[in-house]
């Protein structure tokens, strides 16, 4: 079970960790928002380093369908019934801006992309119903939208359509190798498989000490770019969600759409194409829930084989993964310090399955505020501190329920030690040396 982005990944190595080294900006997370904003970061002069405890990419990046699209299915409808129409216009000047700075590097750096038309489509009354209230928005927003009576790609009858010309699809670790170089060229490391354990302030010399679980840094300044904070004193779990979703790959050897496509019906559908090995491959993603939702998660690959089958008899199933992404109670992203008191440690979390865009966004909003350069207006609009108690309640059951599973899965560890691999796809909590631990099969491999 391992994407397609990271089963084609280039190589990207990982420089030595050396204890006690001293640099003006700590970034820890090596996806699309860590590396954005370390690139940019060494590009003004600061000496950067970026830990991941993982591989490059190996979360949520490497697990997109990397749709870089100002059409979001219906975010922009979503953000208008929580705010004014200025912050709608402001989210949408962040994506273009995005946009249009990941085309460049694309452009500059040799890698390639592929501009494509993006739909939103609906196959029932409902849908079409929640297609016109995102039309509304994205009219308020500036974006050029259609609206389509159907979709004449797909190989289904859909109840109406949105188009939004030239947008574009990437693959994503081919982005990451890119940034990567262009890091080290500006003399900064990126290290792999060192685990940040906590951020603290710092006895001398440097604001803060980075403390890993193979060592210490020192900092003036720290990114936590991990998908949600691990440092938990922001109050950032309590106004997300963390969402699962589901993707697939398939050799199709008739036509397949060439446009990139989201439904918004239920359960989501996702499609764009993808070359591999010289070939052309059709991602199918989808079956989104709340992570915990599902007591058979391999059920909602199951689903996603027979649906694509169904309207594409001869598609032959090459890959499977999913991805965690956090959606933010207040439909904005949370970019900039990590509380109040946290004057130096800065975090980007809340992109509500639209990384590509709003990586980028956050990366670029996070530079001017660690180098005290003035904010671009959407900036200012889209990223204030507005983690509230209103904000937080309407995440209390969510987190209440995965609070519940947690405790569950913790205390179980504790009693009974099972010490048995999960089946593939799942995982559970295992005891190791006393203390309870996550443990997941993949591909065959538990860990």
């Amino acid at each position: 079970m391992v994407s397609l982005w990271l089963d084609s990944a280039p190589g990207i190595p990982s420089d030595a960790f050396v204890p006690e080294g001293a640099y003006d900006t700590v970034v820890v997370g090596a996806g699309l928002a860590g590396l954005g904003t370390a690139v940019l970061l060494a590009r003004a002069g600061h000496q950067v380093a970026v830990l991941d405890a993982r591989r490059t990419g190996a979360v949520t990046t490497g697990n997109t369908t990397a749709k870089v699209s100002l059409l979001q299915g219906r975010k922009l409808s979503r953000i208008l019934s929580h705010h004014s129409a200025h912050v709608v216009r402001s989210y949408a000047a962040a994506q273009r801006e995005a946009q249009d700075w990941l085309q460049a590097f694309c452009t500059q750096h040799d890698v390639a992309f592929e501009r494509r038309d993006a739909y939103s489509y609906a196959t029932t009354d409902k849908g079409a119903e929640d297609l016109r209230a995102e039309l509304h928005a994205c009219t308020v927003a500036g974006l050029d939208v259609e609206f389509l009576p159907a979709a004449e790609e797909l190989p289904f009858p859909v109840t109406a359509a949105l188009k939004l010309e030239h947008q574009a699809q990437i693959h994503p670790l081919q982005v990451l190798a890119a940034l990567a170089r262009e890091l080290r060229d500006l003399g900064g490391i990126l290290v792999e498989q060192v685990r940040v354990t906590d951020v603290t302030s710092a006895d001398a010399g440097r604001r803060l000490a980075v403390q890993a679980d193979v060592g210490r840094l020192g900092a003036d300044n720290v990114v936590l770019a991990t998908g949600i904070p691990f440092l938990n004193r922001g109050g950032h779990f309590s106004v997300l969600k963390a969402q699962r979703s589901y993707a697939t790959a398939f050799r199709v050897p008739g036509p397949v759409p060439a446009g990139m496509y989201l439904s918004v019906d239920g359960p989501t559908r996702s499609l764009r194409t993808a070359d591999y090995g010289g070939g052309r491959f059709l991602i199918v993603g989808g079956n989104g829930h709340v992570v915990g939702r599902k007591e058979h998660p391999m059920e909602q690959f199951e689903d996603l084989v027979r649906w694509t089958r169904g309207h594409f008899p001869d598609a032959e199933l090459t890959h499977t993964w999913s991805a965690q992404d956090y959606e933010p109670a207040g439909t904005l992203p949370y970019v900039g310090r990590l509380s109040p008191a946290d004057e130096a440690i800065y975090t980007a979390t809340g992109f509500d399955k639209w990384g590509m865009t709003n990586s980028v966004a956050a990366a670029l909003a996070l530079t001017g505020q660690i180098l005290g350069a003035e904010q671009e207006e959407w900036a200012k609009d889209l990223y204030k501190v507005r983690i509230s108690p209103t904000d937080a309640a309407s995440t209390v059951e969510t987190t209440a329920t995965g609070g519940f599973q947690m405790v569950a899965g913790w205390a179980g560890a504790m009693l009974h030690g099972s010490e048995s691999p999960p089946p593939e796809g799942q995982g559970a909590v295992h005891r190791s040396h006393g203390k309870p631990v996550g443990v997941s099969t993949v591909g065959g491999v538990t860990r």
